[in-house]
């Protein structure tokens, strides 16, 4: 139930924060391990990392405009594949940062970063890398990121080089669709 509580709250601080500059800018949200977040070792449970960054994706989405845009034009935002790393445990009612950007692109394909930070040198306590991408449910496709940018008035650089990571997560997923035909 939590998770409504910290959407509820997310959608209404969002009108109030600053506009994040596309493509570039970095969401930080802060948050606090609360009891339903816990697993039987007394740590923030796997499953809650996911929850947590659905909401640190939605925070960039809007405040970078597209989520205007994307209600408007029936797009919706799509994670394809992901991998996450641990590092450091959460413990209860632990403070914690969570960062979002966007790592690079790759035709329709986005490449996301998020990182939960703690501590005050916030050192990293779980770093996350998705594929994702915005999918138009009327054109049925993949929408590209100059249309992206096109739509929220922000020009279109060239995507920083990929690190090593994200391309072994392309690659990864790549394998994966091809396991399936």
């Amino acid at each position: 139930m939590n998770l409504w509580f910290r959407l509820l709250h997310l959608l209404l601080c969002s009108l109030f924060r600053p506009r994040l500059e596309a493509p570039f800018g970095v969401s930080r949200l802060q948050f606090r391990v609360l009891p339903n977040d816990l697993d039987s070792n007394l740590h923030m449970t796997n499953g809650r990392y996911w929850n947590i960054f659905d909401l640190g994706r939605l925070d960039l989405i809007l405040r970078m405009g597209l989520g205007k845009v994307a209600l408007r034009e029936k797009w919706a935002p799509i994670v394809g594949a992901g991998t996450i790393q641990f590092r450091r445990e959460l413990r209860p009612f632990q403070h914690f940062t969570l960062e979002t950007r966007l790592a690079g692109w790759v035709g329709t394909r986005v490449i996301m970063e998020q990182r939960v930070l703690v501590g005050d040198g916030q050192k990293i306590a779980t770093r996350a890398l998705l594929v994702t991408g915005i999918y138009d449910r009327r054109a049925r496709a993949f929408v590209g990121m100059q249309q992206m940018m096109d739509a929220i008035g922000s020009p279109l650089p060239p995507s920083p080089a990929l690190s090593a990571a994200a391309e072994a997560l392309l690659a990864a997923d790549a394998a994966l669709k091809r396991d399936d035909d």
